[in-house]
């Protein structure tokens, strides 16, 4: 009995000690593990709960077990034209293989330095097999909108207003029949081709690509300025359409202005002569009336409102001896 006691006691020990050097580990939701042994891989898990390992011998390396992110710095690429643009882009990965990617990276901070490597140069040598509009557009939407404008003109005849279309020869205010480069593949295909490109690599490491995602991209400073001179020039020419239009109906407007004041002063020319002819005409019978009531009186009258209207304007009188003046000293013009 005693030596049962003893063998027990030693066995409860040794459990003890055992226990207290750590065979277990634990392995949360989201974990997954490589068991090493003097460097050498023993075991993998990747179901969490209550795990078991050889103490002091053997090594636990955990990896996360959810989908990872990947964020890489913003990169100034040429595109097929050998125009500049920068290249935000983002990317998902997980641990697919933890054997695998402990044998070739070991630590994450490694893991995403080779994703580094990986995807800049996907994305890289994706963007210079490929032209501008296509990294920047995903669409032929801008192709399928419909520019035209039609500008009405309403004018007013007699009270009437009408509408009428402009000529074919004026300048149009949008440029209708302007077509963009069609887009054959846009920015979601060019995505698809990096992810293609660089999950062909990942592999090796134990690594899986879910996805890469253009985030951002904007034009670089010397193709920005060239842009916007060019936009700035579309904007002039648009601007000098409008003012080629605006003088077009002023012009348009002026001479209307001036047919129809020459037309009203015509009119009014023609009623004013036709209102003095009459007027003249009234007066003429007026006077042929009043003369023939009595034709000597009607004489001198007349030889009256002549001395008035001239006498007043000589310098000098020589003689009064003629004819005109033959109602100066006699009533009867003797």
């Amino acid at each position: 009995m005693k030596r049962l006691a003893t063998v027990l006691i030693v066995v409860a020990v040794l459990l003890v000690v055992f226990v207290a050097l750590g065979p277990f580990y634990i392995l949360t939701e989201g974990e997954q593990a490589v068991v090493t042994r003097f460097g050498a891989i023993v075991s993998t898990a990747r179901d969490a709960g209550l795990k078991f390992k050889m103490p002091l011998i053997d090594t636990v390396v955990k990896y996360p077990k959810k989908i990872l992110s990947w964020d890489g710095d913003a990169q100034r690429l040429p595109t097929a034209e050998n125009q500049f643009i920068w290249v935000d882009a983002t990317a998902r990965w997980e641990i697919s293989d933890p054997t695998l990617f402990y044998e070739s990276v070991t630590s994450m901070n490694q893991a995403f330095a080779r994703l580094d490597e990986v995807i800049d140069s996907s994305i890289r040598t994706v963007i210079a097999d490929n032209p501008l509009f296509e990294a920047v557009r995903n669409s032929n939407v801008i192709n399928e909108i419909d520019r035209s404008e039609v500008v009405r003109v309403t004018a007013e005849t007699e009270g009437e207003k009408t509408e009428e279309l402009p000529d074919e020869d004026s300048p149009a205010i949008i440029d209708a029949n302007k077509t963009y480069p069609a887009v054959n593949k846009g920015r979601n295909m060019l995505s698809e081709e990096m992810l293609d490109a660089a999950a062909q690599v990942t592999p090796q490491y134990g690594i899986e690509l879910i996805d890469i995602v253009i985030r951002q991209i904007r034009y670089s400073d010397d193709l920005t300025e060239s842009v916007y001179n060019r936009m700035i020039a579309e904007r002039n020419q648009k601007a000098q359409e409008f003012r080629s239009r605006g003088e077009g109906q002023k012009a348009f407007w002026l001479g209307k202005l001036d047919n129809e004041k020459r037309t009203i002063l015509s009119r009014a020319y023609t009623e004013a002569e036709t209102v003095k002819g009459n007027a003249d005409r009234q007066a003429a019978q007026i006077y042929a009336d009043a003369y023939s009531a009595d034709e000597e009186f009607a004489i001198f009258w007349r030889s009256l409102e002549s001395y008035r209207n001239t006498m007043n304007k000589f310098n000098k009188t020589l003689t009064t001896d003629m004819e005109y003046f033959r109602y100066l000293y006699d009533q009867d013009g003797e």
